[in-house]
C-alpha cells in the first residue's frame, strides 16, 4: 500500500539512503531539511517533495507532518555540539506532538542497542529518551534499536577502518573486550522500509542486529582480514578513559571529537540483541542477515569504487559556521578580507572544471601540501575536523558534500564551486572557483579561471589571524591557481 511518508534527517547517513528506497517501494516521500539546497543534487531529489524546516521550531514540524501517514525520525544532533542531548529531546517532543495532532498513523525511530538496568552513556541515554518520548506520543510507534551500523560512509565503519589501518599495534581501552553486534546498513534499511507497512496495532521497541556477536577487538581485526592487513595485537589499557580515547580517535581517524566522544561512550557497555520479537513483526531479509565480514566486504567495495550514497560527513560539525556567504558581503556591513586570482588558459572550460570539481581528498589542493597538512593538524588539535574527512566521491560534488575541512555551499556544475570553511577560524571563510569561456589573444577559445578566498573576521583576533597569514596565503593561492590551470592544460594535451 502506498503511503505518504515524512523523512526527517534526509541529508544524513541513514535518511539519505532510506528516502530513495521508500520511493522504490511505491511511497510518496516528503523530506524535511533545514537547508533544502543540500538535497538539490541528490540523485533522488526529483522523486521526493522537499520542504524547508527546523525540528526545533514546532510550527515547521506541524507544516511538515500535515497530510502524512508515516513519520521516520532519523535526526541525531551529537555532531552539533553544545547540549545536543537536550536538542534531540526537544526535536522528539515536537515530532510527537505534531504527529499526534495531525493524525499520523505511524512513527518509526532508529535508536541504539543498549543493556537494560545499567547507567548509560550520554549517547545511548539520549537515544533511549527520544525513543520513550515518541512511544508516549499516542501515535503507534516502532523504535528499532540497532547495533554498530557497518556500511560505506558510516561513522562507526570509518572509525574501525582508520584505527585498524593506521595502527600496527593498538593500545586500547578495556572496552575493546566488550561485546557488540554489528548490523549491515542494507539490513537496517530492510527493517526501516518494512516498518512503514507494519499494521497500526504494533507498538514498542525492538532490537535489531546482525548474526555475529563479537568483541570490539574482533571487530577491528575482522576488518583487517577483509582489507588484506595483518591482524593487530591489541593491549587493553586501564588508564585510557573515554575522553582520552576520543582525543586519540580525533587524531588518527577522520571522525572529529564531537562525534567520536559519544560513539566511544556507547562502547562502554555490551550492546547485543537481547530479544528477537522483531522476527514476528518484520521477517529477516530474504537470504538472511549479512554477517559482519560480509558487511565489511560490501562497504570496502563501495568505497573503492567511489559509489557512496551518503556519509556521516554530511552531518554539520560542532562550531562550524552555517550561514551562507552574503550576496555582497561589503554591502552587508561585514569587514571583508579577500585574496583573488585570475588566469586565462588555452584549456577548455570543461577541462578546467573537471580539475576544480575533483579538488581536495586524495588529489590534494594543487598547492603546498606541507602547509595544508600543518593547518589540518592544527585544526584537529583544537577539536576541529582537520583534513581527514576527505570526499564522498573522488570526482563529483553536490551541494552539502564535505571536501576535507570545507563544505560545498553552492555548486553550479561547469561554472561555479563555493566551499565554506569548517575548520576552526576566528571568523567565517569561503573559497570560490569560477570557470567561464574566454577568447584568447591569439584568436582561439579557452577558459577564464577565477579563484577567491574570502574571510569575514570576528573582532580583532580575526583581523590579526588574516594579516598574519597574508604571506602564506600569497604562496598557497598563487601556486594553487597556477597548478589548477596547468593540470587542465596537461589534460587537454
Amino acid at each position: 500500500m502506498s503511503r505518504r511518508i515524512l523523512v526527517t534527517g534526509a541529508t544524513g547517513y541513514v535518511g539519505g539512503r532510506l528516502a530513495p528506497r521508500l520511493v522504490e517501494a511505491g511511497h510518496h516521500v516528503r523530506a524535511l531539511a533545514r537547508d533544502p539546497g543540500r538535497l538539490r543534487d541528490a540523485a533522488w531529489a526529483g522523486d521526493v517533495e522537499i520542504v524547508q524546516g527546523d525540528l526545533e521550531v514546532l510550527a515547521d514540524v506541524r507544516r511538515a507532518v500535515e497530510g502524512v501517514d508515516v513519520v521516520f525520525h532519523l535526526v541525531h544532533a551529537m555532531s552539533a555540539g553544545g547540549d545536543w542531548a537536550q536538542a534531540e529531546l526537544v526535536q522528539a517532543q515536537h515530532v510527537a506532538a505534531a504527529a499526534k495532532a495531525a493524525g499520523v498513523q505511524r512513527i518509526v525511530y532508529l535508536s541504539g542497542l543498549h543493556p537494560q538496568g545499567q547507567r548509560l552513556s550520554k549517547h545511548l541515554a539520549s537515544r533511549v529518551a527520544v525513543g520513550e518520548t515518541l512511544l508516549a506520543s499516542g501515535v503507534p510507534t516502532i523504535v528499532l534499536e540497532a547495533g554498530i551500523v557497518i556500511g560505506s560512509g558510516s561513522a562507526s565503519f570509518e572509525m574501525i577502518r582508520h584505527l585498524t589501518e593506521v595502527l600496527p599495534y593498538m593500545p586500547a581501552p578495556r572496552w575493546v573486550r566488550n561485546f557488540v553486534q554489528p548490523i549491515a546498513i542494507r539490513d537496517v534499511l530492510h527493517y526501516l522500509v518494512a516498518a512503514a507497512e507494519v499494521p497500526g496495532d504494533v507498538h514498542g521497541a525492538f532490537d535489531i542486529g546482525g548474526p555475529d556477536v563479537l568483541r570490539y577487538g574482533q571487530v577491528m581485526n575482522g576488518y583487517a582480514v577483509e582489507a588484506g592487513l595483518p591482524q593487530r595485537p591489541i593491549a587493553p589499557l586501564p588508564v585510557l578513559t573515554p575522553w582520552l580515547a576520543s582525543q586519540w580517535v580525533n587524531l588518527v581517524t577522520p571522525v572529529p571529537r564531537a562525534i567520536a566522544m559519544p560513539l566511544i561512550g556507547s562502547l562502554l557497555h555490551d550492546c547485543v540483541v537481547e530479544e528477537h520479537r522483531i522476527d514476528r513483526v518484520i521477517p529477516p531479509p530474504e537470504g538472511g542477515l549479512t554477517g559482519y565480514r560480509g558487511a565489511v566486504r560490501l562497504a570496502l567495495a563501495r568505497e573503492r569504487s567511489g559509489d557512496i550514497e551518503s556519509s556521516w560527513r554530511s552531518a554539520s560539525s560542532a562550531g562550524a559556521p552555517s550561514d551562507p556567504l552574503p550576496s555582497d558581503p561589503k554591502w552587508s556591513g561585514s569587514t571583508v578580507m579577500e585574496d583573488a586570482r585570475e588566469r586565462v588558459t588555452s584549456a577548455s572550460p570543461e577541462a578546467v572544471w573537471r580539475v576544480v570539481e575533483s579538488i581536495g581528498g586524495d588529489r590534494g589542493w594543487y598547492s603546498v601540501p606541507l602547509l595544508w597538512s600543518i593547518r589540518g593538524l592544527a585544526d584537529r588539535l583544537v577539536g576541529g575536523v582537520g583534513l581527514r574527512r576527505g570526499r564522498r566521491d573522488p570526482v563529483r560534488l553536490r551541494a552539502g558534500d564535505v571536501v576535507d575541512f570545507w563544505r560545498v555551499e553552492r555548486i553550479d556544475h561547469g561554472r561555479l564551486l563555493r566551499l565554506r570553511a569548517e575548520m576552526r577560524v576566528p571568523g567565517r571563510a569561503w573559497i570560490e572557483f569560477t570557470v567561464e569561456p574566454a577568447q584568447l589573444e591569439s584568436g582561439g577559445s579557452g577558459a577564464r579561471y577565477r579563484q577567491r578566498a574570502i574571510f569575514l573576521p570576528s573582532g580583532l583576533g580575526g583581523r590579526l589571524y588574516w594579516w598574519s597569514l597574508v604571506p602564506a596565503h600569497h604562496v598557497i593561492f598563487e601556486v594553487m591557481a597556477n597548478r589548477i590551470v596547468a593540470a587542465a592544460e596537461a589534460e587537454a594535451r
